[in-house]
């Protein structure tokens, strides 16, 4: 057994300095400046068993908390949060441990202290994330290296090897020997690899919107014609779609100051240039990504709003029709009505008159229920320019 191994997991998601003084005050002593329940907040905190919470002044300010199980937890400004502990048990027990307290405990304090304010999409919410596991070895002997891989059932699919230490990885699974780099470089390398993968795999989530979102609406388009007891619910779709895509290109167009920020940190650091050759995706792959993702969430935009003219007019094509019949039937009722005036006595109330007036109201309604059901089922053409499909 190697002498030193610790384990390591994160997430990442938008933050600021601002919000993380909200987080170190309510870590320190459960309060927030916001209207939130005092007791819920007390509660939270308290089932996070904090030994001692400490903020540090860096590049890139972060809370450091330390809990009673053994837990390390690093908050950065930037919205990235690093869990580490050493290993006690079997790593697989050890991981569990780490993956629970994140997604049972921190990750719903962090929740509610975040929970007024421009919301997540349904579509992003509760999504299980894949952390990538990351085993720190010192000096570790290559059969300690493939029985943890055995451990886990993962397959090592690559691996790089440096003087000072050598990375194994898997598919969720990384395993680094450090054989005589700082402890200190190895989780800052830890850190950033955990935040472009999280970078990529949020990047990934609207590529896959933008694909079910276009799909469910190139699916009622390419019918080419609507019936008109349908047009307003798919309205209704289509109104939704477009407020999940504002929300979402606003946290798009926060991305970039993100990823430029922890760049220039990377490229600043001479101790850390050893490790710029190992980053999965390099920071300027990403950028180019981005843009791209950028460029087809503003087609997806456009898209979702030429939908929402498009079946927009229809409904209102749908409605003038329906007005038009309301207004058919009201003018045969006054010309009946005139006619009588012109052509009878003073109006009397009798039986037959009451009988009268009974039947031509229900022939009126009936009428009315009628052209409204003819013109529910009638199909509307749906009229647009024909567009190749973009392979995205």
């Amino acid at each position: 057994m190697s002498k030193e191994q610790k384990i390591y997991v994160g997430g990442w998601f938008q933050r600021t300095t601002l919000h993380l003084s909200e987080i170190y005050d309510f870590l320190e002593s459960a309060s927030s400046p916001l209207d939130l329940d005092k007791s819920k907040l007390k509660t939270l905190r308290g089932a996070l068993d904090i030994v001692s919470v400490q903020m540090q002044v860096a590049r890139l300010d972060r809370i450091v908390v330390k809990s009673q199980t053994g837990i390390e937890i690093n908050i950065y400004e930037d919205g990235l949060v690093v869990l580490g502990k050493t290993n006690t048990r079997s790593f697989s027990e050890d991981i569990k441990a780490l993956t629970e307290y994140y997604e049972k405990k921190l990750s719903p304090a962090l929740s509610y202290i975040f929970s007024l304010g421009a919301p997540i999409p349904k579509e992003l919410a509760n999504i299980k994330t894949i952390y990538p596991y990351f085993i720190v070895l010192k000096k570790a002997a290559p059969e300690t290296i493939k029985k943890i891989f055995k451990e886990f059932n993962e397959k090592e699919y690559f691996d790089v090897n440096k003087k000072e230490f050598s990375i194994y990885r898997g598919d969720k699974l990384y395993v680094i020997n450090n054989l005589s780099e700082s402890a200190k470089n190895i989780e800052r390398f830890i850190d950033e690899q955990i935040f472009i993968r999280e970078f990529k795999s949020q990047l990934h989530r609207y590529l896959n919107l933008h694909r079910i979102i276009w799909e469910r609406i190139a699916e009622v388009k390419e019918k080419g014609a609507i019936r008109g007891n349908e047009v307003g619910a798919f309205k209704q779709k289509v109104d939704s779609y477009a407020k999940t895509i504002n929300l979402i290109e606003a946290r798009i167009n926060q991305m970039g100051a993100y990823l430029q920020t922890r760049g220039k940190i990377i490229k600043g650091n001479k101790e850390l240039e050893k490790f710029i050759g190992v980053l999965e995706f390099k920071h300027e792959t990403l950028a180019d990504t981005l843009e791209y993702v950028k460029g087809l969430w503003t087609m997806t935009k456009n898209y979702v709003q030429s939908a929402a003219d498009l079946f927009g007019g229809i409904q209102a094509k749908s409605t003038e029709a329906s007005v038009k019949n309301l207004a058919i039937i009201t003018s045969m009722g006054v010309g009946a009505t005139l006619i009588s005036l012109f052509t009878q006595k003073p109006p009397s109330f009798t039986l037959v008159g009451g009988i009268y007036f009974i039947i031509l109201a229900a022939i009126g309604y009936a009428t009315d229920k009628v052209m409204k059901l003819i013109y529910s089922r009638k199909m509307y053409a749906i009229r647009e320019a024909k567009i190749a499909k973009d392979i995205s």
